[in-house]
């Protein structure tokens, strides 16, 4: 991930901070992710951000030297934050191999029906744009996109361990088949307003292992 770093801090009235320099921007950091859960960042503005925090634009310009700086660490932000949910349901022992990625599909599918469909992926929604943002940003996104095949195809190498999938499986393959199949159906789903894509597909992945 690229580490960008802030402007330093202009000379005149300091920004308006919520709870200290920490908290408002990782307010931002948050506010971004949210507005680009819902739409492209093509499409968003820095106004749209500040009128979600509640903080001028002098504060934005405290912590970020420019919009795509702010873009670089909400893909940063979003990593991080989304590699944790996989590893909360792909780790836990307390599951089948299988059965944890069933219960990561049904935790995605609940979150989007919970925001009308409105939300989907923030890496999968500028992947879709990207031949309208800074380049630098698609190593970027192929790099999170790496990291989420690597965890899945972990618990995948768990579940031909157990012998539910076939053991001549090629886990890494699966794992980059799975992310494609998905990152469609999630922006079907926003596009249809509905979970059929998102069921359609992993019924169709789940029986392709059984194969």
């Amino acid at each position: 991930m690229n580490t960008i770093t802030p402007q330093k801090k202009r000379p005149g009235r300091p920004p308006k901070q919520i709870g200290g320099q920490h908290e408002t921007r990782t307010a931002l950091l948050r506010a971004g992710v949210e507005v680009l859960t819902e739409k492209g960042f093509t499409a968003t503005g820095i106004d749209e951000i500040l009128r979600r925090v509640g903080v001028p634009k002098g504060s934005f310009y405290h912590y970020f030297n420019s919009k795509e700086a702010f873009g670089a660490d909400v893909i940063e932000t979003y990593a991080r934050y989304f590699s944790r949910k996989l590893d909360c349901y792909f780790l836990d022992e307390s599951f089948p191999a299988l059965e944890r990625i069933a219960n990561f599909i049904a935790d995605a599918r609940s979150g989007m029906q919970r925001h009308g469909f409105r939300r989907g992926c923030v890496i999968g929604n500028l992947g879709q744009e990207m031949s309208a943002l800074p380049d630098a940003y698609r190593e970027q996104l192929i790099g999170v996109f790496g990291d989420w095949e690597s965890r899945l195809a972990r618990c995948l190498e768990v579940a031909r361990a157990e012998g539910t999938i076939n053991q001549m499986s090629d886990c890494a393959a699966l794992a980059t088949f799975f992310w494609i199949g998905w990152e469609g159906a999630v922006l079907r789903a926003k596009l249809e307003l509905n979970a059929k894509p998102l069921d359609i597909f992993s019924e169709a992945f789940f029986a392709g292992l059984s194969r």
